[in-house]
């Protein structure tokens, strides 16, 4: 396919790209800023609010999400020319790939020949696929098949390919000699790439929260409405992935030299060559941004600190002063705002809802499945079999029920089966995220059976003891199958309505905010915009006016969703940073705070205390 130059970038290449990095950071830090002391200021209104009821019945799982180590052999297309080569590829619990020349050297704790964090990447295990992928990166102009060259993609042997895509990244490139080969390495690098991805996402901080913000804003200022998954991986990956969309339509005008020429294996070998380079460019600015963002990260910490102390004291205050000035600009925006919403909004809000109410239903149904099978499983060792190592076993196995991707499969699918439909309906607003949406119902789905699983075995360790016959034990199983199963249901429905309500804000908020962008004017009385800037960072006007438009926007889904699922499915709030405290017309904003009437958001979900059904055996069996 063509070799690959010996240096991709020059230093005058590098400097400029070392230039892009610094004005990113340069425009991106101050909106970060903002966004901390946004967040900080959220933070301690939760904490000080009305604590609600926790809604969460199922216990939460402590343990973290990770991957499964894989590892095999597979060949692998590397070397300069690239070429079929044997080796030893391991994929790490934190869903980084690393490829060895032989076993031994990964046994001995040899360093890796290479390595790829999968973010961002996708799998493919069709060649006729790929081939037509990379034809189209660099497409043949003259057809002429007469100039052909050997292509190695072309001379892999009749196997089972596995190829990794990325927009940003070269391609990795292997063959497995099975098909249960294939298959086991493709859902354990899909599991990888998820892991990855939603690093971010899965983050209660509230320095994630503000970060994911400080994104999109820094996007909607450079005119980008509309939700994608550029947010997916670490700050460093998604900053990368921001600078790196920018930076492609000059880097389209580049062919890399001494490629030139006609020939579908010539413009393969320039596809393959410009995936080189991107990855050259894509490694330069993700070191630079990492740079920046450690340097960054004393004042981060400082500036956190310095916000906690001064918010804190005069919270109160801030919070009439937020409500205040929402009020007037909800005054303002009122009519412009409603009227983009009957008329661009309304008429498909019902479709998306309906989508993602039976996208997340049927993947939670299939964990329902899976859990009361998984359960059942055990009830029949306990009868069958009394042995206590068995059962250990099979409670072992149980326990990582939610880590097993070739179980999770059929969750997992049901998340993606939509994903089509879904693309289609939220395509004309702006919204290309669909992948972060698939990802998000996959989170959702493994952390539930997660938390079933862990309040199953809780549960059971607490109502078994010694004295218990086999037939005893498993009627005293039977009942807490049944208190599982009906808090797990409790559970999805608050995680169906919390999903549903996220992504419709994610669908359709930057829809909105751009089509009022054009006629927004965002004034206040000096009196008032001079107090406002005496707060500091934690109130601005635009993040005022932007919490203005989520709340009418999150009334029309809140609608919506009681006509979908019912008045009790949508009494409680699942998640509060949704809600704009200022949604209550008419009340009185001093003497609501100061009575605690604000309506802040619901503390995250926490375990709840689990009763015991009898005495705590002396040796717990059901500990996972």
């Amino acid at each position: 396919m063509g070799g690959r130059p010996s240096s991709p970038l020059d230093k005058r290449q590098q400097q400029h790209l070392k230039g892009q990095v610094d004005a990113l950071l340069k425009n991106f830090l101050p909106c970060y800023r903002r966004q901390l002391a946004a967040s900080v200021l959220w933070q301690i209104s939760r904490e000080l609010g009305p604590q609600e009821p926790a809604g969460c019945h199922l216990l939460r799982s402590k343990k973290l999400p990770r991957v499964r180590e894989h590892r095999g052999p597979l060949t692998h297309l590397r070397g300069s020319p690239p070429r079929w080569q044997p080796s030893f590829c391991v994929l790490r619990g934190d869903g980084r790939l690393e490829w060895f020349s032989r076993r031994e050297e990964y046994e001995n704790g040899r360093k890796p020949l290479g390595s790829a964090a999968l973010t961002g990447y996708t799998v493919l295990t069709s060649r006729p696929e790929y081939l037509c992928l990379l034809d189209a990166l660099c497409p043949d102009p003259s057809g002429d098949p007469a100039q052909e060259e050997p292509d190695p993609l072309l001379e892999m042997p009749a196997s089972f390919p596995l190829f990794l895509q990325h927009p940003f990244r070269q391609h990795l490139c292997f063959f497995t000699t099975t098909r249960q080969a294939q298959r086991a390495w493709k859902l354990a690098l899909q599991g990888g790439i998820r892991l990855r991805g939603t690093v971010l996402q899965r983050s209660s901080a509230p320095a994630a929260r503000a970060f994911l913000d400080a994104v999109r804003l820094y996007r909607q200022h450079q005119g980008h409405f509309g939700d994608d998954d550029v947010n997916l991986g670490s700050d460093a990956e998604v900053l990368t992935a921001v600078l790196m969309q920018e930076l492609l339509p000059a880097l389209c005008s580049q062919t890399p030299p001494g490629l030139r020429g006609v020939g579908r294996s010539r413009a393969r070998a320039r596809a393959w060559a410009w995936t080189e380079l991107l990855d050259a460019v894509h490694a330069a600015v993700l070191a630079g941004v990492s740079a920046e963002l450690r340097a960054f990260q004393p004042e981060k910490e400082e500036l956190l600190a310095t916000l906690e102390r001064t918010i804190r004291p005069d919270v109160d205050q801030t919070l009439r002063l937020r409500a205040r000035v929402a009020r007037r600009l909800r005054a303002e925006v009122q009519g412009p705002l409603e009227s983009c919403l009957r008329q661009e909004v309304d008429a498909q809000l019902a479709r998306v809802t309906q989508t993602l109410l039976s996208t997340m239903g049927a993947a939670l149904a299939a964990v329902r499945t899976l859990l009361a099978q998984g359960m059942d499983r055990l009830f029949r060792h306990l009868r069958g079999s009394p042995s206590g190592a068995r059962l250990r076993r099979e409670v072992y196995s149980f326990g990582e029920m939610p880590w097993d991707p070739e179980l999770m499969q059929t969750c997992y699918r049901e998340a993606r089966r939509k994903q089509e439909r879904l693309q289609k309906l939220a395509t004309p607003f702006g919204f290309l995220g669909t992948r972060s949406l698939v990802f998000r119902v996959q989170d959702l789905t493994q952390q539930l059976m997660a938390d079933a699983a862990t309040t199953f075995l809780q549960l059971a360790d607490q109502c078994l003891t010694a004295a218990l016959d086999c037939q005893q034990a498993a009627k005293q199983l039977e009942k807490v199958r049944g208190r599982v199963l009906k808090k797990f249901e409790s559970d999805c429905g608050s995680a169906k309505r919390q999903f549903v309500r996220e992504w419709l804000v994610r669908i359709f908020l930057p829809f909105v905010l751009g089509q009022l962008e054009p006629g927004r004017k965002l004034e206040l009385p000096e009196d008032e915009e001079n107090i406002l800037s005496g707060c500091g960072q934690a109130l601005t006007i635009e993040g005022i006016y932007e919490d203005v438009v989520r709340g009418v926007l999150l009334q029309r889904i809140d609608q919506e969703l009681k006509k979908a699922l019912g008045a009790s499915d949508v009494s409680c709030t699942p998640d509060g940073f949704l809600d704009a405290p200022w949604d209550q017309d008419g009340a009185d904003e001093e003497t609501e705070t100061q009575r605690g009437g604000w309506t802040y958001p619901r503390q995250p979900c926490s375990s709840t205390e689990v009763q015991p059904l009898c005495p705590l055996p002396p040796e717990r069996t059901f500990r996972s």
